[in-house]
């Protein structure tokens, strides 16, 4: 999935269990959508809530964050009650969103996606891409960057 890409809609449990659809988290505006490995690992954690902590910053610039993993619905509702998250963890534990976008990862199951960020516009085109493995505050960065 790359800048311009129109991304397919798609229905994933959150971590209360409520199938939700991208066309829905986008209707009123930007998605940030960001794929972490696992949740709550040291770098995951780091991640998601740098993006929790800058969440006024993005509701101002009208934008919904949703993160997502292969990790099951219970892990992701311990992960959001661990920390306080507050936006959707979807739960793709058959990979298939992440395939679609292009971060599943096939032969390292200690860390089933790639770490990656698409802004999505309303429209479900992306409009922004970051990637990066090491840098966990790069993703809620460059993604705040791209909605101004």
């Amino acid at each position: 999935m790359k800048i311009g890409d129109r991304v397919a809609d798609f229905v994933l449990p959150d971590q209360d269990g409520q199938p939700t659809s991208l066309s829905e988290l986008a209707r009123d505006g930007s998605v940030v959508l960001f794929f972490y490995p696992i949740a709550l690992s040291g770098g995951c954690t780091a991640e998601s809530c740098h993006f929790r902590d800058l969440s006024s910053e993005f509701a101002s610039a009208g934008a919904q964050v949703v993160g997502i993993s292969r990790d099951k619905v219970e892990k992701q509702k311990a992960f959001d009650t661990a920390h306080r998250l507050g936006y959707p963890l979807l739960s793709d534990r058959d990979g298939s969103v992440a395939g679609q976008f292009g971060v599943r990862r096939r032969w390292l199951p200690v860390a089933p996606v790639k770490r990656a960020t698409f802004v999505i516009g309303p429209d479900l085109v992306v409009r922004a891409v970051v990637r990066s493995e090491s840098n966990m505050a790069v993703h809620a960065d460059t993604a705040l960057a791209a909605l101004a």
